[in-house]
């Protein structure tokens, strides 16, 4: 097992930055593709970004291409969100995710192929 525990949200004027982390204790963080999702209030939870455990293949969703960047240091046991250019709409409950795959390519934007969350952190961008 893996326990998750995201950190680094908080309140932000849009145009803002900020970056979340995924601090991963338990089991080896190398075995995990990692991703991140999101939910807003009154909406289902959605997918973010996707990680596989080398870092070599990444993915977003289109809401967020081009604006925040995943990445994650295997030294640390931790991944990372950069969210840049936030906007209004980016307003929600982050959580981070990890699952195992032998593959050290694949990654995935389905939350059912995730076993492992955490608690989540609350990011909140002003107009």
């Amino acid at each position: 097992q893996v326990q998750l525990v995201e950190s680094g949200g908080g309140l932000v004027q849009a145009g803002g930055s900020l970056r979340l982390s995924c601090a991963a204790s338990g089991r080896t963080f190398t075995r995990y593709f990692m991703g991140w999702f999101r939910q807003a209030p009154g909406k289902e939870r959605e997918f973010v970004s996707g990680i596989s455990r080398s870092a070599a293949n990444t993915g977003y969703a289109d809401s967020v291409k081009g604006r925040f960047t995943i990445s994650r240091d295997n030294a640390k046991n931790t991944l990372y969100l950069q969210m840049n250019n936030l906007k209004p709409e980016d307003t929600a409950v982050y959580y981070c995710a990890a699952d195992y795959r032998p593959s050290e390519y694949s990654w995935t934007y389905l939350q059912s192929e995730y076993d492992y969350w955490g608690q989540g952190t609350q990011v909140t961008v002003s107009s």
